[in-house]
């Protein structure tokens, strides 16, 4: 597979998983065609469908003649085919090791607490939720002392792998905020994400693509029907 072989990169511009990609092929300095899936949820693209049978989800990463499903999957493929721009994964197998365990931690556990959250059908079942999603967001933020090093990001000084898994967390967690009235990243028991959050939504290779706080809410009501 060449690295100057045509590049595509079906997404959408509402999903959180979508970004991971988007911003890996922006540190790589890949040049690629962006297709946008804008109702993903309700209808899928022909070539979606085709480029990823088995979850026909975004994203899908189309180099050449073949096509790469699953966002992390993703992330790791093009660290790996393009040589172009920095790392994304370290270098140390340790930590490469670590990364990828807290990144599953992020897809397991942070994004199944969301969900319980946001489905909960009473009050009692939102408050156990609330509370289960507050614990995943403390033990990440330990996982983010320990990683950064007293640095601005996961990785230490610069955005890598774990940053770009992590960051999908950011969109879910402002509108579930907002939804609830309750702030799950608090000074009190998650300074390092407040800060490293900021960090990240400003970093050059991520504020083009991630949506602002209120576009994830908009988007939020308009999905479920909330006023």
């Amino acid at each position: 597979m060449a690295q100057n072989d045509t590049v595509k990169l079906i997404g959408s511009w509402s999903s959180p998983y979508a970004l991971r990609a988007r911003v890996a092929l922006h540190l790589k300095s890949v040049k690629y065609e962006y297709l946008d899936e804008p109702d993903v949820l309700n209808s899928k693209s022909e070539l979606l469908l085709k480029s990823n049978p088995v979850y026909k989800k975004v994203p899908v990463l189309i180099h050449g003649d073949v096509s790469i499903c699953e966002s992390l999957n993703i992330v790791q493929y093009v660290d790996e085919a393009w040589s172009s721009g920095p790392s994304i994964l370290p270098s140390h197998p340790y930590e490469r090791a670590n990364a990828r365990f807290w990144a599953l931690f992020v897809d397991d556990k942070i994004f199944e607490s969301l969900d319980a959250v946001g489905g909960a059908k009473d009050d009692e079942g939102r408050m156990a939720a609330a509370g289960k999603l507050m614990e995943c967001l403390a033990t990440l933020e330990e996982a983010f002392q320990k990683s950064s090093k007293g640095l601005g990001f996961f990785g230490g000084e610069n955005i890598g792998f774990l940053d770009i898994a992590c960051g999908t967390i950011l969109g879910p967690v402002s509108v579930i905020e907002a939804f609830s009235g309750v702030k799950f990243l608090r000074e009190e028991t998650t300074p390092g994400l407040i800060q490293w959050a900021e960090k990240f939504r400003a970093h050059e290779a991520v504020k083009p693509y991630m949506p602002t706080v209120e576009e994830f809410i908009a988007f939020a009501k308009k999905k479920f029907g909330v006023e």
